[in-house]
């Protein structure tokens, strides 16, 4: 799977709007086929800084995704919302969802 979280940087002034904002294009990414999440978090240190986290199954999902028009749209509307350009760590991890944290597991 390939597994991104990405720090969106998002102006003050538009920060508590940010999950209307960004939500026609979260909600036509979790349609996508290849999708296997993709959600959003506010920082708990920074109320302006807003985490994705997202998962497409292979090469094949994450392509299709940045080639969808939805994407291409949020990359027209998106940036006049931030301060800076997104900080992006992207991998490619040889599972298929979630592990559990087994320090902490619950008995």
């Amino acid at each position: 799977m390939i597994f991104i979280t990405a720090k969106f940087q998002v102006l003050p002034e538009h920060a508590d709007k940010w999950p209307e904002i960004s939500g026609e294009f979260t909600r036509a990414t979790r349609e996508e086929p290849g999708c296997l999440w993709f959600d959003w978090s506010r920082s708990l240190d920074d109320p302006s800084e807003y985490v994705l986290v997202e998962a497409f199954q292979d090469d094949e999902a994450g392509a299709a995704h940045v080639q969808s028009a939805h994407f291409r749209a949020a990359q027209e509307k998106l940036p006049r919302y931030l301060a800076r350009t997104p900080r992006i760590v992207n991998t490619t991890l040889d599972q298929d969802g979630w592990s559990e944290l087994g320090e902490m597991a619950v008995e």
